[in-house]
């Protein structure tokens, strides 16, 4: 990865480092559609969006944004922006259907004609192989709470890396496991649905599993230049108060938010205190010897997702609970402020906490923020004009949080921008907009939000005005 430079200049606004990269991102269960062409068969996602009561309006992603038949379009919208980096992510079940034997050819076409429109436009591609749709046929087996997904996992991996690996120079293994772990199998608001903490931490540890296992398999097909790398949910953890009892519910949270996740992955250890949290849940037998030292392997990045802060007490949770071990000893409460349609709170300074957390505590790990916007109630005004002055004003918050940190001496490298089109909003169905394009669901018309063209500016200007 190529080093930037460690402090930008500040005279004329904020500016960031000389080969800063300016992206975008999608997944695509979210946007590509086309849910039974080219031999794709079902995710787990195409199973729990058809059943009744899982997703908002019966909601599914069969054809979401058209991507895959509208693919050169968008590109040539990325292009437009000038975005230097497109971070997508290849479904599984496109790919190899059962999760299991050769590739099908089909499938990868896709993802080889979408890397070459991408080149050709002068955009690197940023590919994630994990966005949570795994193949239903590996969930009947027994899904991310079995060790045999995981190895799985490593022959997908390999199967996209022997056909991409000349052109992609960026990998990502995962996209937030935590979420696909605890919201899967935990309190089962994504699919699959279920709800056991057993089943979510043995998923979690799976995860982990999947992507050292996929990282040493990388190393071994790639061109040694290709970037590794992992992309985390990390959450900003805050007292409700500054009592002991408080933080010692931010103490529980971050163990099984965040520390489940990067001990294992950069320490090759599990946190002791996780152990002992939820030793009424497991003896954590699950793990075997040398599965540290796989889940250790050096990564050339890490990628940070953030959308909002999370401010935690003493108390309880709601059952069936994400926060496995944690559940009974802590509770959540709404920050203040204002609030996306996500009803999510909007506090830049999580963000800025956060890279500076894993600034001081992975010195030398290059940084990226990997996923970063908001949903807002966006339509398009009788001139076919959208106008989303509070998702602008959301992005220079966060993008000056970002700067901040770099100013702070964070290694950030990158910043992508979630997302470039309205999509799936998973649970959501299409209620939600994170788009900074926005997408008629019905005609699939394209139309570029006031937010696309603010951000084309910040990277054609490669920085933006100061707050």
């Amino acid at each position: 990865m190529t080093a930037v430079d460690a402090r930008p200049t500040t005279a004329a606004g904020l500016r960031f480092p000389t080969g800063f990269r300016w992206g975008t991102a999608t997944a695509a269960y979210q946007i590509e559609g086309a849910a039974t062409e080219d031999g794709r068969t079902e995710s787990i996602w195409d199973t729990f969006s058809r059943t009744p009561g899982k997703v908002r309006n019966g909601d599914t992603g069969d054809i979401a944004a058209d991507h895959l038949h509208r693919m050169p379009e968008d590109v040539a919208l990325m292009k437009d922006l000038g975005v230097t980096d497109y971070r997508f992510s290849v479904s599984w079940p496109r790919v190899q259907p059962t999760g299991r034997g050769p590739a099908v050819e089909r499938g990868l076409d896709f993802y080889r004609r979408l890397v070459d429109e991408l080149l050709g436009a002068g955009i690197r591609p940023v590919a994630t192989l994990y966005h949570w749709d795994l193949p239903q046929e590996l969930e009947d087996a027994g899904g991310w709470p079995e060790r045999e997904t995981a190895h799985r996992f490593t022959e997908y991996a390999a199967l996209v890396a022997r056909a991409l690996g000349d052109r992609v120079a960026t990998w990502t293994t995962l996209n937030e496991p935590w979420c696909a772990a605890f919201l899967g199998y935990g309190n089962g608001v994504h699919a699959p649905g279920r709800t056991s903490d057993l089943a979510a931490l043995r998923a979690a540890h799976h995860l982990n599993l999947a992507h050292g296992s996929a990282t040493g398999v990388l190393r071994n097909l790639l061109p040694s230049s290709a970037e590794v790398s992992l992309t985390l949910n990390l959450h900003a953890l805050r007292p409700l108060t500054d009592t002991p009892a408080d933080h010692e519910a931010v103490r529980r949270i971050d163990a099984v938010a965040n520390r489940i996740f990067l001990d294992p992955v950069f320490h090759g250890r599990l946190p002791q205190d996780l152990v002992q949290d939820t030793a009424s849940v497991t003896d954590w037998s699950f793990v075997r010897a040398g599965d540290l030292e796989v889940i250790s392997a050096p990564l050339d990045s890490l990628g940070i997702n953030y959308y909002s802060p999370s401010v935690v007490s003493a108390g309880s949770s709601e059952s069936p609970s994400p926060w496995a071990g944690a559940e009974k000893h802590v509770a959540f409460t709404p920050a203040d402020g204002p609030r996306t349609a996500m009803d999510w709170p909007v506090d830049a300074n999580g963000l800025h906490e956060l890279l500076t957390r894993l600034g001081g505590e992975l010195p030398g790990l290059p940084l990226m923020v990997t996923e970063n916007g908001a949903a807002y109630d966006d339509y398009a005004d009788p001139s076919g004009q959208v106008h989303d002055p509070e998702r602008v004003a959301y992005l220079h918050a966060h993008l000056t949080a970002v700067h901040r940190a770099i100013e702070d001496g964070v290694d950030v490298r990158g910043y992508f921008l979630w997302s470039l089109l309205d999509n799936f909003e998973w649970a959501y169905g299409y209620s939600k907009r994170f788009g900074i394009v926005h997408v008629d669901f019905a005609s699939q018309r394209r139309t570029v939000k006031d937010s696309a063209r603010w951000y084309a500016d910040v990277i054609a200007r490669g920085g933006l005005d100061r707050p």
